[in-house]
């Protein structure tokens, strides 16, 4: 059996065959998740050692009449899209930047029937091979610190967000919890851009505001033009080699280095 009949099967039992009875002739569930399997091996991205990312935060747009008659199991359905999405992703050997979500928006310009998708990456605790690697509080090279993804570059270099900044009601951050994103290839770019390799969703970060850039056996933090700049250590800079430790302000997030010693 299939990942779209699993998933058929599974929410069918869930809301006992309302969907049947009341989507005929509208959007129909199955298709949605046909679409956002569809997503997933269109926009796959294949970085070092081979490994093969896809995005995993979607959003799907409705007319105002099928969001409405979809509203009453928004939870359910949006929850069993985000396991099938992880499902597929299992069964084709594909890694995730962060934990699997799915959400139903409305969308005054699409018409009865009609649907659109997109889908970004978002930054969370790191989904690689459906392991879930949870953040730790990266203070130094600490034998109890996560390990990090299978990809992760030598030493694990990784950025940790500081929760000590303004923090978006309900994050990690603002709950006082810290998490980490690892570095896996030579080049991560951050920005609030969907494509970015980190997206930030901080209206003071450009959609491209910088690059990290390994260099020799450096990390290299470089400016891509962006509007507000960058301090390290309270410090502007335009391109600027990483020591561990070092707190990197963009916007208003502070990231903080950190790197195992050789």
């Amino acid at each position: 059996m299939g990942v779209v009949q699993r998933f058929e099967r599974r929410l069918g039992g869930l809301v006992e065959g309302a969907f049947a009875k009341v989507f005929k002739g509208e959007v129909q569930p199955v298709e949605v998740a046909q679409a956002l399997q569809r997503e997933t091996d269109d926009r796959r991205t294949v970085v070092g050692d081979g490994k093969v990312l896809v995005p995993n935060d979607f959003v799907v747009e409705l007319g105002p009449h099928d969001h409405e008659r979809l509203s009453p199991w928004t939870k359910a359905l949006t929850k069993e899209l985000a396991a099938m999405v992880r499902e597929h992703a299992t069964e084709q050997g594909y890694s995730f930047v962060g934990p699997v979500t799915v959400a139903l928006e409305e969308a005054p310009g699409v018409d009865t029937g009609v649907f659109r998708v997109r889908s970004g990456v978002s930054a969370g605790d790191l989904v690689d091979g459906g392991v879930l690697t949870k953040a730790g509080s990266g203070a130094d090279a600490d034998p109890q610190a996560p390990q990090g993804p299978q990809g992760a570059l030598p030493g694990r270099p990784r950025l940790v967000f500081s929760a000590d900044g303004k923090a978006e009601a309900g994050s990690p951050e603002g709950r006082g919890e810290e998490r980490a994103y690892f570095l896996t290839h030579a080049v991560t770019v951050l920005g609030r851009a969907t494509d970015c390799d980190l997206q930030l969703t901080d209206p003071g970060i450009s959609r491209r505001h910088a690059e990290l850039r390994v260099e020799n056996d450096a990390v290299v933090l470089v400016d891509l033009g962006s509007t507000n700049g960058i301090r390290v250590n309270e410090v502007a800079v335009g391109r600027r080699e990483l020591s561990p430790a070092d707190r990197i302000q963009l916007g208003s997030m502070t990231l903080i280095f950190q790197r195992d010693e050789s």
